[in-house]
């Protein structure tokens, strides 16, 4: 590996790779490459929620639909990061089903779901030889995820409506695409705690409970 990370490797293009990446990929197992890319993956449908949430919840974005990319860049920037290692990931989706609260409700939903499913990646962005993951945590976060889109879909407001809109359904139309959206991350999730869990030797322990008494599973 010292050998390997000192060379020099220079492309076809002519073009000269930087020693530091080189040696990041001499640091990384295959699963180390899983975990990164599936942690990019869910990233990726996060901020595709969060412009569908805004689309259908403009209400919820300060200066409305024009102001959609503006509200999603905030979502996702380091100052946001950072206030979010000091709050419960799970106390943030709950607050956006609070009757009282007035702020935001797409931007706690979004957050506490990131914050929650980054936690389960033991917060981490990148994933070396001797970083290790829990696939419970995994696992758990899944279920978290299903338990949060029953609330989104089930709990209303004192006037019987929708905290947040989602899927649309009447007879002209039918929107099934936050629920294929949501989809994709749980399959994400539980992909990555069965690769983890073989990979590592570790069993994982199944959760059944019904959606409608659920609570949310520890990460």
């Amino acid at each position: 590996m010292f050998l390997t990370g000192c060379s020099t490797t220079t492309p076809p293009s002519g073009d000269t790779v930087d020693p530091n990446t080189e040696l990041s990929y001499l640091a990384k197992s295959d699963i180390d490459t899983v975990a990164d890319i599936h942690l990019q993956q869910v990233d990726q449908y996060l901020k595709e929620l969060s412009y569908k949430l805004y689309r259908r919840n403009p209400r919820h974005c300060a200066g409305g639909t024009a102001k959609i990319g503006q509200c999603v860049t905030r979502l996702f920037n380091s100052q946001n990061n950072k206030k979010l290692a000091v709050k419960k990931a799970i106390t943030n989706i709950k607050l956006s089903f609070d009757e009282q609260f007035k702020g935001d409700r797409v931007g706690n939903f979004v957050l506490g779901l990131r914050s929650m499913i980054h936690r389960a990646y033991s917060d981490k962005t990148e994933f070396f030889f001797f970083d290790e993951l829990d696939p419970q945590k995994l696992y758990n976060s899944a279920r978290n995820i299903e338990i949060a889109v029953w609330r989104l879909s089930n709990y209303r407001d004192d006037k019987g409506k929708l905290f947040l809109l989602t899927n649309g359904l009447n007879t002209r139309v039918v929107n099934l695409s936050f629920e294929r959206l949501f989809g994709k991350l749980v399959a994400t999730q539980d992909t990555i705690a069965a690769i983890i869990a073989e990979s590592s030797r570790r069993r994982i322990k199944n959760v059944i409970q019904r959606l409608a008494t659920a609570v949310f599973l520890p990460i």
